[in-house]
């Protein structure tokens, strides 16, 4: 697999293209302070990944799309003047009594979940899974299913493990889930060069607790790839959890 192919982006993102920054927009102007909620910034991320105009482009992240929000909104206070908003918040909003009714926002966002990511023979990196096509049994009797990656066509679906290669979607860490980790903790690390951003398992060795500050989490944390070994000193925007079951 040629590098850099399938990246998730890292947090602070302007990879948006223009259309996509467009439609936000007119979100920000349509639904207020809404935008800010979680769940609906994870749908938008979803419906930017399944568009034709992101095939080949790094993954967008909902936080990349919410910090989007945010920025627009402290540039531009003047166009939430008449418009109701709700408290952004990292939970989304329920309710018993009666259905949640949709802003006009969410109504042209689709439903759906990215559940599940997968390892690539090519470069041993993880990717997000868009479908699952068809499966086989292999000659060693273990099962594997062929995959095609979020934002990449058919040329790039690929013939995985499913024991070994394929799992539920680590999830970005949050300033506030800093003070979880712990030396040995398993990750996801975003590796970073030049040419390429792409996620490797990875584990914690060492932890430097620092103040959060307005950007968030100040900590760092070495890691050690489970690849190759090499270690590495990273901020918190590049590491994801393994999911608590």
């Amino acid at each position: 697999m040629d590098h850099g192919l399938r990246p998730r982006q890292r947090d602070f993102f302007i990879g948006f293209t223009k259309g996509e920054m467009e439609r936000m927009d007119k979100l920000v102007r349509e639904s207020g302070e809404e935008v800010l909620a979680k769940e609906f910034c994870q749908n938008l991320a979803k419906s930017f990944n399944r568009s034709v105009g992101r095939a080949g482009k790094p993954i967008v992240k909902w936080i990349q799309v919410q910090n989007w929000f945010q920025e627009r909104i402290q540039e531009f206070p003047n166009i939430l003047k008449d418009l109701k908003g709700v408290c952004p918040s990292t939970k989304a909003p329920k309710t018993k009594e009666k259905p949640k009714v949709q802003s006009k926002a969410e109504e042209k966002i689709p439903e759906s979940e990215l559940e599940f990511e997968a390892r690539s023979s090519k470069d041993g990196a993880w990717y997000d899974v868009d479908m699952f096509l068809c499966h086989r049994v292999a000659s060693a009797g273990e099962t594997e299913v062929r995959v095609r990656f979020v934002g990449f066509g058919a040329e790039e679906d690929e013939w995985v493990n499913v024991k070994k290669a394929v799992r539920e979607r680590s999830v970005p860490l949050e300033n506030s889930e800093c003070s979880s980790l712990k030396v040995g903790d398993h990750v996801l690390c975003l590796l970073e060069k030049r040419d390429q951003a792409i996620y490797y398992d990875a584990h914690i060795i060492e932890i430097h607790r620092r103040m959060h500050d307005i950007r968030g989490c100040r900590c760092l944390f070495f890691i050690r790839y489970n690849h190759d070994n090499n270690e590495e000193k990273v901020r918190l925007r590049r590491l994801c959890r393994r999911p608590i079951r």
